[in-house]
């Protein structure tokens, strides 16, 4: 009895220390974002606190959820826009802070709510997920360690924006679902993945774009299984919501308001649809990028046509896979009529983990994504000024994360990597 009580411990050490590189590096990154949105505001002349404001409604949305209050969860103040799944991850902190009896008013531009310094590391914590999806991925296709490190670290860096600074947890989980998921896929484990893929879209459909591309890449036959079972959750997370309040649920889910005001306004903005308050419907633009993910599937499905058959994939055809989805998470940055700096952050999360191939690959999109992380939260409103510039960062950093060359040093450290006949590593 006592043995295996002790097993349970042991294995948790043994998985933190496979996965120290990601653990260090989000822990880091936690308590010195966390620390600088404390001590950094008064340097500057601020009051309160540098908070994600997103943040605050999405844990009001977790609060009704925890208390059985589906009908408002996409009713005010929560600004839900994605699947219940985003408020289902933060349920759990939701559950301590209630116990706490701390208040989960949505604070105002001088506030320091104490609630901050729990809900900013579980947010951190939970986001870490695509920090350590990234590291698998890595130890699956014999990264060298100190490539993992740089990896874990860039990866961290990058995760600030879409948590620390926006608040949306949410996209993190999914995109960290997601690489699970097309890691599991390369192993063969087809319905380990349709899962995982299936959660990540009940917490963030944003992934959605990247199932063309996974649908085209593998066998056929198992396709119509692989999306049966990959829509369950969300269609049952959906369902349950639209129930509780079908006029609520439908005009968030579908019109996905953005305020151009606020963000950052696209070229595409005189097509978007107005709505009250100053607000644009972003979710049919969104709809344009689904049909170009479409062209990116074929692309991928024809670079990548001699894994179709195969029971599990080598490295190359893994990280061309993951490539082509980086290329679908860009489009939605593309196609926006309103564009929020974390929106960029897929990409580079995705980037790091094929521009592995070689250092000067891997420190060379390191370094873009870094700048473009904090170049991005300019105020500039201007799309020639801020929207076209990171369109083409993003170009960037997808032509340096390419994973295949003609000749180029691979994963391990060796020559002779081929895009035609990629080494299984």
């Amino acid at each position: 009895m006592i043995a295996r009580w002790l097993t349970v411990p042991l294995s948790v050490a043994q998985r933190l220390v496979r996965r120290g590189f990601p653990a260090i590096s989000v822990a880091g990154m936690t308590v010195i974002a966390v620390t600088l949105t404390i001590v950094w505001p008064p340097v500057v002349g601020k009051i309160g606190w540098a908070l994600p404001h997103d943040l605050w409604g999405t844990m009001v949305a977790a609060h009704r959820v925890l208390h059985g209050q589906l009908s408002g969860l996409y009713t005010r103040p929560t600004g839900l826009i994605t699947l219940p799944g985003g408020a289902l991850i933060l349920v759990p902190i939701v559950a301590v802070i209630d116990a706490a009896r701390l208040s989960l008013h949505v604070p105002g531009p001088d506030a320091r709510p104490v609630i901050w310094l729990l809900a900013g590391p579980y947010e951190a914590a939970i986001s870490g997920i695509a920090v350590f999806a990234a590291d698998a991925i890595a130890e699956h296709l014999a990264v060298p360690r100190l490539k993992r490190a740089v990896l874990a670290v860039a990866s961290a860096v990058a995760l600030w924006n879409v948590t620390i600074r926006w608040g949306h947890p949410e996209d993190a989980v999914a995109v960290g679902l997601l690489m699970y998921s097309m890691l599991e896929l390369a192993r063969g484990r087809t319905g380990r993945s349709a899962w995982l893929f299936g959660f990540a879209v009940a917490v963030q459909p944003l992934v959605l774009l990247g199932l063309p591309v996974a649908l085209a890449v593998m066998n056929p036959r198992r396709a119509a299984r692989y999306v049966g079972v990959a829509a369950t959750p969300g269609v049952v997370l959906l369902g349950v919501a639209a129930i509780a309040n079908w006029h609520a649920t439908w005009v968030a889910v579908t019109r996905q308001p953005n305020w151009p005001s606020i963000d950052h306004p696209t070229l595409w903005l005189p097509l978007a649809t107005p709505l009250h308050g100053g607000a644009v419907a972003a979710g049919p633009a969104r709809v344009i990028a689904i049909v170009v993910a479409g062209g990116c599937a074929v692309a991928a499905g024809f670079a990548c046509r001699s894994a179709r058959d195969a029971e599990t994939w080598d490295a190359g055809t893994l990280l061309r896979l993951l490539w082509w989805i980086a290329v679908t998470m860009a489009l939605r940055s593309v196609f926006e009529p309103v564009m929020v700096a974390y929106y960029a952050w897929p990409v580079f999360a995705v980037g790091l983990v094929t521009a592995i191939t070689t250092w000067p690959r891997l420190l060379a999109t390191s370094a873009v994504a870094g700048t473009l992380t904090f170049a991005s939260q300019a105020p500039w409103r201007n799309p020639w000024a801020w929207w076209v510039p990171m369109v083409a960062g993003l170009a960037v950093t997808l032509l340096l994360a390419v994973p295949w060359r003609p000749v180029a040093e691979d994963v391990s450290g060796s020559r002779g990597y081929r895009s035609e006949a990629p080494a299984t590593l």
